[in-house]
């Protein structure tokens, strides 16, 4: 255990959201219910229970209890990707956007020692997302965003994004992407739930090949960019794009630099749940790349995420890296 350990990949929903005063969203718009306890709430999205989430979701005092017990000292705060609702009308999402963004806000300012902030802007705007970017990064308990794998249906690599991303560059913006909606989900067998298990990873490296293919990374070196559950399945299609630009130069065209080296230069969490994958991480990508990520609060989050980092028998320079000193310089802070 280490005191020192920074969690990049964390989730937070309101106690409550407002009630919604616009026209168009309907029951598109969330709502929270009581549970089956008073340590849990359901998010009620379309009338349906989307998530029942526990209490630890906003309550700072029981997150830090849970901080406590897994070796974690500092936590970055983002939304649960669903309320990035990149599917509202422009102005319902940045109502609930700040909605969102201002709980993250007063946690911070309950234990600003312990938590940053990766708040979300409306991406279904560019023009819009872009200004609700400027304004997050003049408020200081913020160090970027999280964004969707994809808008819509949209990949983030599309040229539409190109100034927003020019903007996080300029900025100096983190930005944590997370898969979102996955593609083909008609094509897995079993519960829904299933795709965030299987669909969520495929989802993460077709958006970190997008961003590579629509020459965002290449044209914007200095972005600041990490990617949930380690990437997911790119530092096993990484080696597939190296040998397309080999016999496809079209494709090494669009990229306009080295996929490898482009990878390389990204930052991506240990929510792997398996020490010989991290390893695999770490010779992909590099040991200077990879964070701490757990996906708390929810069921799914990682409850001993350095008890998988301990058996890799790293140095302690190494160690050090991967609790806390790549999270550091990819939220832009002195390494």
């Amino acid at each position: 255990m280490t005191a020192t350990a920074i969690d990049i990949h964390t989730h937070i929903v309101p106690h409550d959201f407002p009630a919604y005063a616009g026209q168009q969203a309907g029951n598109k718009w969330p709502q929270m219910a009581a549970a089956h306890d008073c340590h849990h709430r359901s998010v009620m999205i379309d009338g349906k229970n989307f998530r029942t989430v526990t209490d630890e979701a906003w309550d700072v005092g029981r997150r830090l209890e849970a901080m406590s017990r897994h070796g974690v000292h500092r936590q970055v705060l983002s939304p649960m990707p669903e309320l990035l609702s990149y599917w509202l009308p422009d102005d319902d999402a940045v109502a609930l956007l700040r909605h969102v963004n201002d709980t993250i806000g007063g946690m911070i300012d309950q234990a600003p020692e312990r938590f940053i902030g990766l708040g979300g802007v409306p991406m279904q705007n560019p023009d819009l997302a872009t200004r609700e970017l400027e304004r997050l990064m003049k408020d200081g308990r913020f160090r970027g965003i999280e964004i969707g794998t994809n808008i819509n249906g949209v990949p983030i690599g599309d040229p539409r994004y190109a100034g927003f991303f020019a903007t996080a560059e300029k900025l100096g913006a983190a930005i944590f992407v997370h898969a979102l909606h996955p593609a083909s989900t008609e094509r897995v067998v079993g519960p829904q739930k299933i795709m965030t298990y299987v669909g969520f990873p495929c989802e993460t490296s077709y958006a970190i090949a997008g961003l590579m293919t629509g020459g965002i990374l290449s044209k914007h070196p200095n972005l600041r960019m990490a990617f949930s559950h380690g990437g997911g399945v790119f530092g096993l299609i990484l080696p597939r794009l190296v040998r397309g630009c080999e016999v496809t130069p079209e494709i090494g065209e669009r990229i306009g630099a080295s996929p490898r080296d482009l990878a390389r230069k990204l930052y991506y969490d240990t929510l792997v749940y398996d020490t010989p994958t991290i390893k695999f991480l770490i010779e992909t990508f590099g040991v200077t790349q990879l964070c701490v990520g757990t996906d708390f609060p929810f069921d799914i989050h990682d409850r001993t995420p350095l008890d998988r980092i301990a058996p890799l028998g790293l140095g302690a320079h190494e160690c050090g890296l991967l609790h806390h000193g790549n999270a550091r310089r990819f939220l832009g802070e002195a390494a």
